[in-house]
């Protein structure tokens, strides 16, 4: 289903470009999802993401990484969803614009990767070049099935992140994570439709 959105573009701020296109897929494994797209006819904006079609509480999901059984583990992240990697301090938290995805372990792996190799490159400081060049290294080896293992762990205010393993350890948010953790862009309201359109699902 494709439909106007009667409000300007929160990059660009022209009105009368905004388009909706919404999705209902039956994802393997994960259930029924919608997904929803919007973007701006004018500046080429574009946020995605997922909504399961059943409610979900707030939840955290981690699965630890030890070899390529895992990396190849199937994951949905939303756009509200925290993605922690706890043994190297390392966070990525959803912004205005924050995409939602589906993909696997090794695709959010290579993820963090490509960030840190970008951050790398602005680095002047030699204990700061030494420390992210460690996270790469540990990082590499880890997709490489090799290392001591990291965790992964998913923290969704909405709920509607998840990690399909069966070691995932899944948990209630505490309050104060409740509290602290962003959530994102907040996904349009739409009404279930049983029309279907392409919309645009990253794997990686």
């Amino acid at each position: 289903m494709e439909s106007d959105i009667d409000m300007p573009c929160p990059i660009c701020s022209k009105s009368g470009q905004l388009k909706m296109i919404s999705d209902i897929n039956d994802i393997p494994y994960f259930g029924e999802h919608t997904q929803v797209t919007l973007m701006c006819n004018d500046c080429g904006w574009r946020q995605t993401d997922f909504i399961p079609a059943e409610g979900k509480k707030p939840g955290a999901s981690s699965l630890f990484i030890s070899g390529e059984e895992e990396l190849r583990a199937r994951v949905v992240r939303s756009s509200s969803c925290t993605i922690s990697i706890p043994e190297l301090e390392l966070e990525v938290n959803p912004g205005t614009s924050s995409p939602g995805y589906v993909s696997n372990i090794e695709g959010v792996i290579d993820r963090f990767i490509q960030v840190v190799e970008m951050v790398l490159k602005d680095l002047d400081d030699p204990t700061q070049v030494g420390a992210a060049t460690r996270i790469l290294l540990v990082l590499y080896e880890v997709k490489e099935g090799r290392g001591s293992g990291i965790t992964v762990e998913f923290l969704d205010p909405h709920g509607h992140s998840m990690v399909l393993h069966e070691n995932t350890v899944n948990r209630e948010l505490t309050k104060e994570e409740l509290e602290s953790l962003p959530v994102g862009p907040e996904p349009p309201v739409i009404e279930k439709q049983s029309t279907s359109i392409h919309g645009e699902e990253v794997i990686d």
